[in-house]
């Protein structure tokens, strides 16, 4: 009886630990598939499956006749899923070998690939496509290639200055693609890819969302008269032996740009047309370039008129007789010269333009400047562009007072400049430059952007009569050497003098450095097109460091490209500057 019960009692004791097994097994079913079943789910999926981002075609650049200028094309980048790399250390080795990597980039790539919380690291980006198919073919666990989208700018980098660059990721870093880097940019689409043991599964891929490209950007710019100006200006920067220059050509109407370039030395003394967009962003004193705004002031004021006869001094002494005695020199040597405010202007007169700008005052001839659009920005917004310096007119102090009418004082850049004399050209009115022409989106439908802002600064007579002088600037005074065959010119010339380190006009050695520039447009009586030209330091030992020597020709030669590209024809009547003129 004992054994029996014995036996059923152990039978007893067995089934409830199976049942409290089996109920633990149900309960733990339960919370597996249930509580849990959502999270160990995701896991699987992440250690079988990749989501990969289908980056988005950036927008493509665009001259203004729709030739591309900077385009995306696709290139293979290698990754790794670290989590399927067997031997981070051996892998990184022969990837670093086969790549080029130094020692350091080895070992820096060997610690991404120990790393098993990624599942995505980039070995390299855009590499050629014989050497990543080389490693592909080794078939090494947890290392693939993608097709990646990559910016290419075409055409030899031509406006690369106002183009600008990406980044290694593809995103705007200076130029117009910072600036338009949420219009340029499209929205990424994604893929799913299954894999095992680091390899692709065939078949299993499968897209979520496709991506979107962006919007096409159409600049103002010309490639062929970019091309032209960039040559043109760095064949004259190397002929002075300059340290660089700036050259600008902007629709007269429209204030669209139609080239922009610059040239700079560099360090190893090879001038190079350069990837910053400095005729934008540094400023110097004009010089005597400002005399047209000197002078437009005094005309638009009613204060003197072309014909009024000023008898100007070959010099003049700022506060005599105190510590801040300053006597300035007229730009040629002579005596006391009866001038019309005319000839003033034809021959450049620096005392001349201070007595007529004088009876301007300084509070509106300030005014007047800022008209003109110096001391503030333009409506550009372009990534580092500089406002110049034109200080409040009850802060010019003792010479300032005179110096500002001929150009010393304030400083503007070559884009504010030749923006400024587009002034007269377009009968008085300033309009805002301009670099994009109009957007295309997604759907290929085209939207131009806003014409540039506009004000009047000087009257439409005022405009027509500084036109006239400025036309005898080129026929008949400094800048002779812009003169262009059967078409009337109207101009300026400016030679400024650069500050040295020692704070003066003057080096140690006692030489002055010269920024020479020279602003016109054409055809006088009815512009299409307003050129600036800028050189850099010439050679100061050489005649040809003025803005009438340096500067003018390089203008001619640009007006002849303008002329030719744009079909300009001058106006009825208009032969040039008189023979011998």
């Amino acid at each position: 009886m004992w054994r029996s019960g014995s036996a059923r009692g152990r039978f007893r004791w067995f089934a409830s630990i199976a049942a409290t097994l089996l109920i633990g097994l149900i309960a733990w079913s339960v919370i597996v598939q249930v509580a849990k079943g959502s999270t160990l789910r995701a896991y699987g999926i992440d250690q079988r499956e990749s989501d990969i981002t289908i980056p988005a075609a950036r927008g493509t650049i665009f001259d203004r006749d729709g030739n591309e200028m900077a385009i995306t094309v696709p290139a293979l980048s290698l990754y790794a899923d670290p989590r399927a790399v067997l031997d981070p250390a051996a892998t990184a080795h022969v990837l670093g070998q086969m790549l080029g990597f130094d020692a350091a980039a080895e070992s820096e790539l060997a610690t991404k690939l120990s790393n098993q919380k990624q599942s995505f690291v980039y070995i390299q980006r855009f590499v050629d496509q014989n050497v990543a198919d080389a490693v592909l073919s080794l078939n090494l666990s947890g290392v693939n290639g993608v097709s990646e989208p990559k910016r290419v700018q075409v055409a030899g980098g031509l406006a690369g200055n106002i183009i600008g660059r990406t980044d290694p990721f593809g995103a705007g870093a200076t130029g117009l693609e910072l600036q338009y880097d949420k219009v340029l940019t499209g929205i990424d689409g994604e893929m799913v890819k299954q894999a095992s043991r680091g390899r692709s599964l065939p078949g299993t891929s499968h897209i979520v969302s496709q991506a979107r490209p962006g919007t096409d950007l159409v600049l103002t710019v010309d490639r062929s008269m970019q091309y032209q100006t960039e040559q043109a200006l760095l064949a004259r920067v190397n002929e002075l032996s300059a340290k660089g220059g700036n050259a600008i050509i902007l629709d007269t109407k429209t204030g669209e740009v139609l080239s922009i370039a610059s040239v700079r030395r560099g360090d190893d003394g090879v001038a190079a047309v350069t990837a910053g967009n400095l005729a934008a962003v540094e400023a110097y004193e004009p010089g005597s370039v400002a005399k047209v705004f000197s002078v437009s002031a005094a005309i638009d004021s009613a204060v003197t008129t072309p014909d009024r006869v000023y008898d100007v001094p070959g010099s003049f002494t700022f506060d005599p007789g105190t510590d801040f005695e300053y006597t300035i020199k007229d730009a040629y040597p002579h005596d006391l010269e009866p001038m019309t405010l005319r000839n003033i202007l034809v021959d450049s007169s620096n005392i001349g333009t201070m007595m007529a700008a004088s009876e301007v005052g300084s509070p509106k001839l300030h005014d007047y400047l800022s008209g003109f659009g110096f001391g503030n920005l333009t409506e550009l917004e372009f990534p580092g562009e500089s406002a110049g310096i034109l200080k409040a007119a009850e802060d010019w102090k003792g010479s300032q007072n005179g110096t500002i009418a001929y150009g010393y004082g304030f400083s503007s850049t070559s884009l504010q400049l030749v923006s400024a004399v587009n002034v007269v050209a377009n009968k008085g009115v300033y309009v805002s430059p301009k670099f994009v022409r109009a957007t295309i989106d997604e759907k290929g439908s085209k939207w131009e952007t806003p014409a540039g802002s506009t004000h009047r600064v000087i009257s439409e007579e005022s405009a027509a009569t500084m036109t006239e002088m400025l036309t005898g600037v080129v026929c008949e005074g400094t800048g002779s050497r812009a003169q262009v065959t059967g078409i009337s010119v109207a101009g300026k010339t400016g030679t400024g003098y650069k500050i040295q380190d020692n704070g003066t006009y003057r080096s140690d050695d006692g030489l002055r450095s010269y920024f020479a520039t020279f602003v016109g447009f054409f055809p006088a009586k009815n512009p299409q097109v307003t050129i600036l030209v800028s050189i850099d330091e010439p050679d100061r030992s050489s005649r040809d460091r003025f803005g009438g020597t340096a500067a003018a020709p390089v203008f001619a030669n640009l007006a002849e490209i303008a002329i030719h590209e744009l079909s300009i024809q001058p106006t009825p009547g208009d032969t040039g500057c008189p023979v011998g003129g």
